[in-house]
């Protein structure tokens, strides 16, 4: 691996990382043979690097095949390993946010999961997608059939049987010890509907005081007590509360899949209703990490341009974030009349650590009298929809084993992930049987309300 663009005297880069708009629009992002060129030259680099081999399985998939070939170089690795590589890439952003040195402004310009991306959406825009895949990214469409009354209480049953699961596993390979979460047909749009505090905003020089939620897909119909406890605990501190107008699903899965276009369509529906509520005052929240992120990163490097795109980027919040900001100005509640919460496990979501605005929920949480936070950043191998899939179940626990077995091992109070699919992935691998609490439901449970 030739290091000659690299300055005299550096190795890597010590500037802080930036990423560059996604040309997803530009004919050549489809170009099978300069991706192809692209895979190898980056695929070089990270062959000479190694830095990554302890974060998701595509670089131990990748250096496995290197070291396993005939030359033991990348010249001689069968070009079908490129898309294994590929498939185990889940877009966590961990090894660009963490672990690469050789990311922009360096000028070896590496981002290896938009690389990754761009493959997925070559291979989406040649129908190269599993009917499982699109099944599980279609997270409207499966919450608004499975959310009819009669269908989620059949839905969660047959989910529950192990023949339920096995038939799962035949007709869609979804694995059968992987958490497939519940379906509820009270959703939170339903609950929430028409609901906000009749109080006057109170705002700060970074807050305006008063919230849209954009519930979210697996928030609305999976968990809707995550929209619940939160418009609870902001409305205990004095911030007005309502839904936005409409909602879809922010794109995420899509995104996973390398189906852009679809995230273009789901935006068109999801833009205009947040651009409205900052145009009338609000801030936005979400309950679920990938989701803020979506509306942080993804869009606006898909939409450089869009200025409403822009708009919701600048104004949208982790609900940690906000309650933190709150308090920097003596805004927050902290008279924890439920008393503490005693010794806490915290998992920190890849995609939480990625926002790069700290450890704003431990920071809340420890604000509970006598309260302990153990806080454990590392994957816990969920994913998305990687660790539902039989073909990576297997390595989605490798992954998240060492946050299990931490967690197992502090045997906390209660252990906790801003992300609920986190959360239901380590308790798969606890010993004792032991369900998680998610960080808003503590707080909430701390205040007493």
């Amino acid at each position: 691996m030739s290091q000659s663009h690299i300055p005299a005297g550096r190795e890597g880069s010590l500037e802080a990382p930036t990423r560059h708009p996604l040309a997803w629009r530009d004919p050549s992002f489809y170009d099978e043979a300069a991706l192809d060129k692209e895979l190898e030259r980056v695929f070089d680099i990270c062959h000479g690097c190694r830095r990554c081999f302890s974060l998701c399985n595509s670089f131990p998939t990748l250096f496995d095949a290197i070291d396993e070939a005939p030359s033991g170089e990348l010249d001689t690795v069968d070009k079908k390993a490129y898309w294994d590589v590929v498939d185990h890439c889940y877009l966590c952003d961990m090894c660009y946010m963490t672990k690469c040195p050789y990311v922009p402004p360096h000028p070896w310009n590496l981002d290896f999961p938009h690389l990754m991306l761009r493959a997925k959406a070559v291979k989406a825009k040649k129908g190269e997608v599993r009917f499982r895949d699109k099944i599980l990214a279609s997270t409207d469409v499966v919450g608004s059939i499975a959310g009819i009354p009669v269908v989620a209480q059949a839905v969660n049953a047959i989910n529950k049987t192990e023949t339920g699961r096995k038939l799962l596993d035949a007709t869609l390979g979804v694995a059968v010890d992987a958490p497939v979460p519940d379906y509820h047909s009270n959703s939170a749009r339903k609950q929430l509907a028409g609901r906000e505090l009749a109080a006057p905003a109170t705002p700060t020089a970074e807050t305006r005081g008063k919230v849209v939620l954009f519930t979210t897909c697996y928030g609305n119909r999976n968990e809707p007590d995550l929209n619940i406890d939160l418009a609870e605990v902001f409305e205990h501190n004095g911030i007005p509360v309502k839904i936005v107008s409409q909602e879809k699903c922010c794109g995420m899965p899509k995104l996973e899949l390398g189906d852009l276009e679809a995230v273009a369509r789901h935006k068109e529906t999801n833009i205009p209703a947040l651009k409205q509520a900052i145009d009338e005052g609000y801030d936005i929240v979400a309950p679920i990490p990938s989701c803020v992120l979506m509306f942080k990163q993804e869009l606006p490097l898909m939409f450089p341009e869009d200025a409403a795109v822009q708009a919701v980027k600048a104004r949208i919040f982790d609900p940690f974030e906000y309650l933190m900001l709150r308090h920097k100005s003596g805004l927050l509640r902290t008279d924890f009349e439920g008393g503490t919460l005693g010794k806490v496990s915290y998992h920190v979501p890849c995609h939480l650590r990625v926002q790069n605005i700290g450890l704003k929920t431990r920071d809340v949480l420890q604000l509970v009298p006598d309260t302990t936070i153990d806080v454990i950043e590392r994957c816990s191998g969920h994913n998305g929809t990687y660790a539902v899939k039989k073909e990576f179940r297997a390595a989605s626990v490798k992954i998240g084993k060492p946050v299990m077995n931490r967690v197992a091992k502090a045997a906390p109070d209660h252990y906790t992930s801003d992300c609920p699919m986190a959360g239901h992935q380590i308790e798969t691998g606890l010993p004792e049987p032991k369900e998680p609490t998610h960080p808003l439901k503590l707080l909430r449970q701390a205040y007493g309300i």
